[in-house]
């Protein structure tokens, strides 16, 4: 049989576009670099784990329940969210993670020739579902760290659907407060979908962030997503939200796909939603470890970026990818920011105190190694 005419059948926004490539399984990579331990400091995971009901509802979970389809819209989770935040439960929207919810707003909004306008360093999923959806992502340099919403403006025009704002932005931490997000949304006025992605809100403790949900009702063009990966440790299950308007939610809702949601990631985000104790727990950890790390690092003179959220960034004085081989022999995991667009760079996931001691050990004798060598 022949094999398929793929340069006749491929569009061309796909041929250009590379794909992501995952890392190996825990197991695989602690053969391949020698280690008997793994300190997963790359993905921004809570290494407390779920909430107490949350953990117990996934012990318990029937197995049986298994070979039931699932809520195909989360319904009692949407009912829960409606009244978490006195919205109508048809404003929310449940995905297979915040990354499935990124892709029903492009396709419900646009079509070919249209384009989004987000960040060049942020969460690069934006710019994948689009450019992987034939639409053109235009990015807009940050400025100190920080989404530049002038040039985002700047950069709108007739064909222009979305605008994607990281807040807090990942991976810098820096973050628009309540007076530069309504004064953003005021200047879009309403002529395109401003999506503010909020993975990272419940980590935040600064008393002018915006809490973009309760801004809905004032600005209907608003879409807000957030997800249970992060604060809630709820990562392998793969569940997110968006909420807005009704009837812009209605739209985005004709580009879902139902059932994607399984059942123990809907009960678990269930049980989850009220623990305020596991926030509290969670940021305290944080907290510490962002005191220990940063002072360390202080010692060792290497500049970073603390902001808000679970992680830093660290600027080396040698390839992050040199520097994430040389950790991993030491049984320490972090995130390579090339990819990010910051060479150099690595974000480093906040953790409980023996992952931190092992990751400033681990980096202090690649700094010493790199110094004498030079």
């Amino acid at each position: 049989m022949k094999a398929p005419p793929l340069d006749r059948l491929v569009p061309e926004y796909i041929k250009r576009f590379e794909a992501y490539i995952p890392s190996k399984p825990d197991d695989e990579l602690k053969k391949l670099y020698g280690c008997t331990r793994l300190f997963r400091l790359n993905n921004n995971e809570n290494p407390l784990g779920p909430p107490p009901e949350a953990q117990e509802v996934i012990r318990r979970f029937p197995p049986p329940k298994t070979s039931i389809y699932p809520s195909g819209d989360a319904y009692h989770l949407r009912m829960k969210l409606a009244e978490k935040f006195g919205l109508h439960p048809d404003q929310f929207l449940v995905g297979n993670g915040a990354n499935e919810v990124i892709t029903f707003v492009i396709k419900a909004f646009c079509q070919e020739g249209d384009n989004i306008v987000t960040a060049d360093k942020t969460f690069a999923v934006y710019e994948w579902v689009a450019e992987f959806s034939g639409y053109e992502a235009r990015l807009v340099p940050l400025v100190d760290f920080g989404f530049d919403d002038e040039s985002m403006l700047r950069r709108i025009d007739g064909r222009t659907k979305i605008l994607f704002v990281c807040n807090p932005n990942n991976p810098t931490g820096t973050y628009w407060n309540k007076q530069k997000l309504r004064n953003f949304l005021d200047a879009v006025d309403g002529r395109q979908i401003v999506v503010v992605d909020e993975a990272y809100l419940e980590f935040v403790e600064d008393e002018d962030f915006p809490d973009g949900i309760s801004l809905i009702k004032e600005y209907p063009n608003l879409v807000v997503f957030r997800t249970f990966s992060k604060m809630y440790a709820l990562a392998g299950l793969r569940i997110g939200y968006l909420a807005g308007d009704l009837e812009v939610v209605d739209i985005i809702r004709r580009t879902c796909v139902v059932y994607s949601v399984n059942g123990v990631a809907q009960e678990a985000a269930l049980a989850a939603l009220d623990d305020k104790e596991h926030i509290l727990r969670t940021r305290d950890m944080v907290r510490r470890g962002k005191e220990l790390v940063c002072r360390e690092l202080q010692l060792l003179g290497l500049p970073f970026v603390s902001g808000e959220g679970n992680f830093v960034m660290i600027k080396l004085p040698m390839s992050d990818t040199l520097a994430y081989r040389a950790l991993m022999k030491k049984g320490v995991m972090i995130r390579t920011m090339t990819g990010f667009r910051f060479p150099n760079y690595i974000r480093l996931t906040i953790s409980l105190a023996d992952a931190m001691e092992a990751f400033v050990e681990a980096l202090a004798g690649i700094i010493k190694t790199v110094s004498s060598e030079k």
